[in-house]
C-alpha cells in the first residue's frame, strides 16, 4: 500500500466501529438544543470510557477527558515482551512520528496501550518507549486490567474467534486514528507503509490539510 485515495479510505470505514460518518462533517455541539445527547456525546459514551490510566512517565490521566477530547489521535495496543507484531508496529510508528515532526504532541497525539497492564508498569513502558526512540507526544499507557480490557473491546481491537481473542500474541495489529471533534474515525494496519499511515492520519485533519494544500497550490501558481 504505497498510495492512498478517497476510495480506499471509504473502504477502510468498514473496519471502524464508530458511528457518525467518516467523510461527513458532524455537529461538534456537546448537546442538542432540546437537551438530548449529540452524536459526539453518544460516540464518547459508547467508545471512550473515561477510565484512569497511567502514562509511561507515571502521570494519571483520564482516557477521554485528557487523551481523546478535542484532539487528533492515533491509538494502538501492544505489550513490552511481545515477540509477534508489536516490535514491528512500534518501529513503524516511530517512522510515523518522525514524518509528522513537531505536530506530534502539539495537535496530533499518539497513544500505545499495553495489553498486559499487570506486567507492563509505567517503568517497563518508559524503558520500552526509550528503546524504540519514542519522542514527546507519543504516550505509552497502562492501567487496571479491567479498564484496559474495556477500552480494547470498546475500540474494537478484538478477534471474532474467542480462542484467538484470548491469546495476547494473536492481538489485532491495527492502528485507530481519528479527529474527535469532527467525529471522523478509521483504522489502518500497523505494518502498512509509514508514509501511507501518515497520509491516512492527515486525511482526518481537515480543513487544516486542505487549506495547506490550497496554499501550496497557490504558491506554485504564482511562481509560474
Amino acid at each position: 500500500m504505497k498510495s492512498i485515495n478517497r476510495r480506499s479510505l471509504i473502504a477502510m470505514l468498514g473496519m471502524a466501529p464508530f458511528a457518525g460518518g467518516f467523510l461527513a462533517r458532524a455537529s461538534t455541539r456537546e448537546s442538542e438544543p432540546d437537551g438530548s445527547q449529540s452524536s459526539r456525546e453518544m460516540i464518547r459514551d459508547r467508545y471512550f470510557p473515561n477510565v484512569v490510566l497511567t502514562t509511561h512517565e507515571g502521570k494519571k490521566v483520564r482516557f477521554y477527558d485528557d487523551l481523546i477530547k478535542d484532539k487528533i489521535v492515533t491509538i494502538n495496543m501492544m505489550y513490552a515482551d511481545c515477540e509477534g507484531v508489536c516490535p514491528g508496529i512500534t518501529a513503524n510508528l516511530a517512522k510515523v512520528q518522525k514524518a509528522l515532526g513537531n505536530r506530534v504532541g502539539r495537535d496530533i497525539f499518539m497513544y500505545s496501550i499495553t495489553l498486559k497492564p499487570d506486567m507492563d508498569t509505567a517503568q517497563v513502558l518508559r524503558d520500552y518507549a526509550k528503546m524504540h526512540g519514542a519522542k514527546p507526544g507519543w504516550i505509552f499507557l497502562t492501567g487496571a486490567p479491567s479498564d484496559v480490557e474495556m477500552i480494547r473491546r470498546k475500540l474494537g481491537f478484538t478477534n471474532p474467534d474467542p480462542k484467538l481473542d484470548a491469546d495476547k500474541s494473536q492481538h489485532i495489529g491495527m492502528v485507530r486514528y481519528g479527529n474527535e471533534p469532527l467525529q471522523q474515525w478509521a483504522a489502518c494496519p500497523g505494518m502498512a507503509n509509514a508514509s501511507w499511515i501518515v497520509q491516512s492520519i492527515l486525511f482526518v485533519d481537515w480543513p487544516r490539510t486542505r487549506q495547506s494544500e490550497s496554499a501550496r497550490a497557490g504558491e506554485k501558481g504564482e511562481r509560474k
